[in-house]
């Protein structure tokens, strides 16, 4: 069990949030810590952190996104919000449960950002949250707001990545 509960982000145009947040909770499951993991946008179990994270039993995964997210005027829209909400709330079960000592929040910032979910029903959910939890919030665009809430706050800044020079993710690698 931790001695206090602390709230962290990981966000930024940068590659790294995910993993950063996904070796928190390879640290965690280390000292016998209990994980749920709640990916907001990410669609795809075929990926490497998914298959990794399934072998620790202190660890759960939950992916309720449905992959890249269309522009809100497009007819399949209504169907990722109701995947976020669904997400969001999965989320503040797992932290009202007391069950978990870690909870990642994994692309929640986009989901804000996207307008997927609304940034005060996270905001509501972070200030329930009870020593000594630990939560995670990744994704891109974090706001003001959501980081004054936070105890430590991580940008992650591209300088260079292999997309700009044509490669492709690669399993391992990006996936």
């Amino acid at each position: 069990m931790l001695d206090v509960g602390r709230i962290l982000i990981f966000t930024g145009d940068g590659k790294g949030k995910t993993t950063a947040a996904l070796g928190m909770a390879l640290r965690a499951c280390g000292h016998g810590l209990r994980v749920k993991i709640v990916q907001f946008i990410k669609s795809a179990a075929a990926t490497g952190e998914f298959a990794a994270m399934g072998k620790f039993d202190s660890v759960e995964f939950v992916q309720t996104g449905l992959g890249f997210v269309p522009a809100e005027n497009d007819p399949d829209f209504h169907l990722h919000e109701s995947a976020a909400a669904r997400a969001l709330q999965i989320a503040g079960e797992a932290i009202q449960s007391k069950t978990y000592d870690m909870v990642i929040l994994d692309e929640i910032c986009n989901a804000i950002h996207k307008k997927l979910i609304k940034e005060d029903d996270v905001i509501s959910l972070i200030r329930h949250v009870e020593s000594p939890l630990c939560l995670v919030l990744t994704g891109r665009g974090a706001s003001d707001r959501l980081m004054a809430l936070a105890d430590t706050v991580t940008v992650m800044q591209c300088r260079k990545h292999a997309y700009q020079q044509n490669i492709p993710a690669q399993k391992g690698v990006e996936y």
